[in-house]
């Protein structure tokens, strides 16, 4: 048991427990709602950044995927023009080259005008094209028909979060493993290092470990979460010429994932993907990285099994193309027919894994999710386009954490 805390004694007025884009963003915010309030952030690595902030493919998106009036809606489209504006003013590379997103199917057309309404819904720019007036986007892409998306960006969200880090208060190595949490008193946080750090309100945006945390400080998170592992590929240098800018396929309406796109970055390069494939850990970036106490967590889950069996198939697929550069390369070719697999080479280091809160029916969370809870907000979902909507996103917890201050 954690030593007794007082209403009068606080190491500090706000702990986020989280170094990543969201948690940084919500200290950002919390001090500037409230010029003064004492905020930490607890990040458990030895550098802000390092898990779904810093391994993405660094695209703003302008929100056109997400359902009208939806927390992912309202403030994606909001944090794309606030993202590239703190870009702009803090000297961070970044640039607005629009993208595609391009029917190869037939049964995919339909699909494409449904995200073009619901475009049209959220207030966000989107052309749809012929394929000769998509050639003239993107000369090598074949397809049915496109949707033109002007205002999606591109950024280095790392590079974000290291300058908002410099902004607040950060203890690295700083690890949570106990939440003392007393109602009209406050909350105790202990470290794996011995240290306890008494706060009058925590905000837990620990992304992979998010339910975990909150189960810490003694809340249902009511969720799951399950980790997703997204892989790349690059284009070898000489075929980089064959992708200009963004390019995305028409996405599973069933599934909040995007499915394997083509991004041309700032640099120069040309990175393929993400598929999405279960991983075995809740950081587990390659296959031959098992943690049995994760891998226990999402099998004893009836959410898991139940997702499981619901999309069985689409898993096989997203496992066989992780296994098969010659499958991923197949999947590739359905929007760049030029591509043969000796084009692709593997990036390793630049996969990542999504956090995906999973329902106990099996559902998977389509929005961003907040829980409230005493002295504390819980941020459980927040995949892609949380590093877009970062900037907001902070907001709203800062309004929602100070309305009980």
């Amino acid at each position: 048991m954690m030593s007794h805390m007082t209403r009068a004694r606080y190491d500090r007025d706000v702990l986020v427990v989280g170094g990543g884009i969201v948690g940084l963003a919500t200290a950002h915010a919390l001090r500037a709602a409230r010029p003064g309030l004492a905020v930490t952030v607890l990040e458990k690595e030895a550098a802000p950044a390092l898990h779904q902030t810093g391994r993405n493919s660094g695209v703003i998106h302008s929100g056109i995927y997400y359902r009208p009036g939806s927390l992912k809606a309202r403030l994606a489209v909001r944090g794309a023009q606030e993202m590239l504006k703190f870009c702009a003013e803090h000297g961070i590379p970044h640039d607005q080259p629009g993208k595609l997103v391009v029917a190869t199917e037939p049964e995919e057309v339909p699909r494409l005008r449904e995200l073009a309404a619901r475009a049209n819904a959220n207030g966000v720019p989107a052309t749809p094209l012929t394929p000769a007036q998509m050639q003239r986007h993107e000369p090598w892409v074949r397809g049915l028909a496109a949707l033109h998306v002007p205002t999606t960006g591109r950024c280095d969200f790392a590079a974000v979060a290291r300058h908002l880090a410099t902004l607040t208060d950060i203890r690295y190595g700083a690890r949570v493993v106990a939440v003392d949490r007393r109602p009209g008193v406050g909350v105790a946080v202990r470290t794996a290092a011995g240290e306890v750090l008494r706060a009058r309100a925590l905000v837990n945006c620990a992304g992979l470990h998010s339910d975990t945390v909150a189960r810490l400080a003694g809340d249902e998170p009511g969720v799951r979460i399950i980790p997703f592992r997204g892989e790349y590929y690059g284009l070898v240098p000489s075929r980089r010429h064959l992708v200009r800018g963004l390019v995305y396929p028409v996405p599973d309406p069933a599934l909040p994932f995007l499915g394997v796109h083509l991004t041309a970055g700032m640099d120069g390069s040309v990175h393929l993907g993400p598929n999405a494939v279960p991983a075995l850990a809740r950081e587990g970036y390659g296959w031959g990285t098992l943690r049995p106490r994760d891998l226990a967590a999402g099998l004893s889950w009836p959410g898991a099994w139940r997702l499981a069996a619901r999309h069985w198939r689409t898993g096989a697929q997203e496992i066989r193309r992780s296994l098969s550069r010659r499958t991923f390369a197949a999947t590739v070719r359905r929007l760049l027919p030029d591509i043969a697999e000796q084009d692709l080479v593997p990036l390793p280091g630049a996969a990542g894994v999504r956090a995906q809160a999973v329902l106990p029916d099996g559902s998977l969370a389509d929005d961003f999710v907040l829980l409230d809870a005493p002295h504390t907000v819980h941020v459980l979902n927040a995949p892609s386009p949380a590093a877009t909507a970062s900037l907001p996103i902070g907001r709203l917890i800062a309004r929602r954490l100070l309305a009980g201050l």
